[in-house]
């Protein structure tokens, strides 16, 4: 009995405290509660930029490689020692210019035998021919005199040929790589010299899809560009169009050709490729970076006014709109679908943004956008 009003005591002691800090954690949250409703989150600062309609000429892009219009590796048509190489590395050679002298000692030395016999048989056979007319021999003696003089001339010539060959040219004007041979070596036939190649002008190819094809013609303006030069714009033209399609990328081969002066653009560099297509049209361009993208479709976030408040001042708010994209072009895109000229569009960060959000406008750090961007090489 004792234990029991014991208990009884500390539990008639404990409920009023427990009920105060009840009353007190109760109070707290409605007035939390309260406080929260009353709160109104400030709008969120974004960059705008406006939709614009501008008379755009389209442009299809494309990575290409550079080709010589003639280019080859020098080789020797005939065996034999190398005495002489008449060519420096690197230099500008026209068509028919010695490059390498192979030994032709022994040539020369059949070729005076050759010319000898050949002189002795056109001699005789001109005495053969005297003869003739005075019946002194017959016609078959003729015909072998005339066989054996043409035979020796053969003979020379084609001793002639050796040695003509036995000297490396360069087949057409170009400028020579790194020479792969030196003096004393050497060279059986068809052993390679020198590299070879025409710059100027020069062939850029690359592929496009079939699609394409009906915006293709021989004449468009190409525009190529490489990491090389990052400041500078080589123009062309496009001369040739594969009359296939290949069959397993259902791609053509197109072909330009650009002047090359000074020699910057070389066999087998990578570059960018624009082609210039010969109409216009009016197209809506906005930042690149206003698309948010997503797998069910792009969409970009437009900036209204929302419902007035109290006061009657009427907030900005964002809304999102699903758009059709088309070309990119710079810093820009090509909206064909869900928006128009004038709208003002969220800029930069639309990840951010939720429809029915409230903003400002504040354009102090928007980035400039332009259509002929020139990023640093980083």
């Amino acid at each position: 009995m004792k234990t029991l009003r014991w208990v009884l005591l500390g539990i008639i002691v404990v409920l009023p405290i427990v009920g105060v800090i009840i009353g007190i954690k109760v109070f707290q949250g409605r007035a939390m509660k309260k406080a929260t409703s009353a709160m109104v989150m400030p709008p969120s600062p974004v960059n705008v930029a406006e939709a614009r309609e501008e008379l755009w000429q389209p442009r299809i892009s494309a990575v290409g490689s550079v080709m010589p219009v003639q280019g080859t590796v020098v080789s020797a048509e005939a065996e034999g020692v190398v005495r002489e190489i008449k060519f420096e590395p690197g230099a500008v050679v026209k068509a028919g210019d010695d490059l390498v002298q192979l030994d032709v000692d022994i040539e020369k030395a059949q070729l005076r035998a050759t010319e000898a016999a050949a002189e002795w048989a056109s001699v005789s056979f001109k005495r053969t021919k005297e003869l003739i007319q005075s019946q002194s021999i017959s016609q078959a003696e003729v015909d072998s005199a005339e066989a054996a003089d043409k035979q020796a001339a053969a003979q020379v010539d084609n001793i002639r040929a050796v040695i003509s060959k036995k000297t490396v040219r360069a087949p057409f004007a170009g400028k020579l790589g790194i020479r792969r041979i030196s003096i004393g070596q050497f060279l059986a036939k068809g052993m390679p010299v020198v590299s070879l190649h025409s710059l100027d002008p020069i062939y850029v190819e690359f592929s496009l899809p079939q699609q394409r094809l009906g915006d293709l013609a021989e004449g468009l303006k190409v525009i190529v560009t490489t990491d090389s030069y990052p400041d500078r714009k080589f123009e062309g033209m496009l001369t040739a169009i594969n009359p296939e399609v290949d069959l397993a990328t259902r791609s053509v081969r197109v072909q330009a050709t650009l002047g090359n002066e000074d020699h910057r653009l070389r066999p087998g560099m990578f570059v960018s490729v624009e082609i210039v297509l010969a109409r216009s049209e009016k197209v809506l361009f906005v930042p690149a970076t206003a698309i948010l993208p997503a797998p069910f479709g792009d969409s970009i976030f437009v900036v209204e006014e929302g419902a007035a408040a109290p006061d009657g001042k009427k907030p900005l708010v964002v809304q999102q709109r699903f758009v059709r994209l088309g070309l990119r072009q710079g810093d820009f895109v090509v909206v064909t679908d869900g928006l128009k000229a004038g709208d003002r569009v969220v800029s930069t960060g639309p990840f951010k943004l939720r429809s029915g959000m409230e903003v400002i406008i504040d354009n102090s750090l928007a980035p400039k956008f332009t259509l002929t961007p020139k990023p640093r090489n980083t």
